[in-house]
């Protein structure tokens, strides 16, 4: 008899809104391509931990900011771990999956990072700008995100909150992987205009930049996206290593681009469910 066929919970938020983005299109076309090589079953995150056993592996995708369902989330992680349940991508993630104090510790580590502090008498260390960023070290698609008068930072940071200059920047690029596979890469030539996305030619400069990171996060599963933005003397800094959910953006890719990024996924997912199988 043939091989059953690996069975995959699909998690993600078809209702989620996104500003200039429709998530639902990109996980309705994936869904449909996957469904060719796995039994395949969707369901909302809020769902997914009651639904998760007799699957081979999740695979959490646009899934919405963990902010708005932290417990639940907590809650799946803890579930999945105990019954050794593959998730796709592994909890092993050190960067937006655990929430930004990576961007603290790669700054300290010397890594091109936009500078970063989650205390308001440190922000002494950073440079000397008119407006800051500050946001959540749990958030995510710029949820809880205000961008303040230095006069206004006064015990705002008391380390749960992260504090960045507002850096004017030429534009913001991404850098897509799968397993340690660079597949694309996306800019906004427009800073005004952070969705409207164009594919950018990355050089070897570039991806050896966006490699160090996906280096550092040793994944070796899943989808991650490097955002970086170029600063004004030309480097490129930091801004998320998204490992989580990132969203893909692929509306904007060619039709050639779009296939080859769809046969990486789903030949990283047959081998990630294959590794699972095998006993240790």
């Amino acid at each position: 008899m043939p091989a059953a066929r690996p069975r995959l919970l699909y998690v993600t938020d078809l209702a989620y809104q996104a500003r200039g983005r429709r998530y639902c299109d990109e996980d309705i076309l994936l869904t449909s391509r996957l469904r060719e090589h796995f039994d395949l079953a969707l369901c909302h995150p809020l769902d997914a931990t009651a639904l998760m056993p007799g699957h081979d592996a999740v695979v959490v995708r646009n899934s919405g900011p963990v902010l708005g369902y932290q417990s639940e989330y907590e809650a799946f992680r803890t579930r999945a771990l105990a019954d050794g349940i593959p998730v796709y991508n592994p909890l092993t993630g050190k960067a937006d999956m655990a929430g930004k104090q990576y961007l603290l510790d790669l700054g300290a580590a010397g890594f091109p990072v936009i500078p970063t502090v989650d205390r308001a008498a440190d922000v002494q260390r950073l440079p000397v700008a008119e407006r800051y960023v500050v946001k959540p070290k749990l958030g995510a698609d710029s949820l809880g995100l205000r961008v303040l008068p230095a006069g206004r930072l006064t015990g705002l940071a008391d380390g749960a909150l992260l504090i960045q200059p507002c850096v004017d920047f030429s534009y913001e690029v991404s850098f897509y992987f799968v397993d340690d596979d660079f597949q694309y890469a996306l800019y906004a030539p427009d800073p005004a205009r952070r969705w409207e996305l164009e594919p950018y030619p990355a050089t070897a400069a570039d991806l050896e930049f966006a490699r160090r990171f996906i280096d550092w996060n040793g994944l070796g599963h899943g989808i991650q996206r490097v955002d970086a933005c170029r600063a004004p003397d030309g480097e490129l800094l930091l801004v998320e290593l998204e490992d989580l959910n990132p969203y893909l953006s692929l509306d904007a890719l060619a039709e050639d681009a779009r296939e080859a990024f769809v046969a990486a996924l789903t030949s990283s997912l047959g081998r990630f469910v294959h590794a699972a199988r095998v006993p240790a």
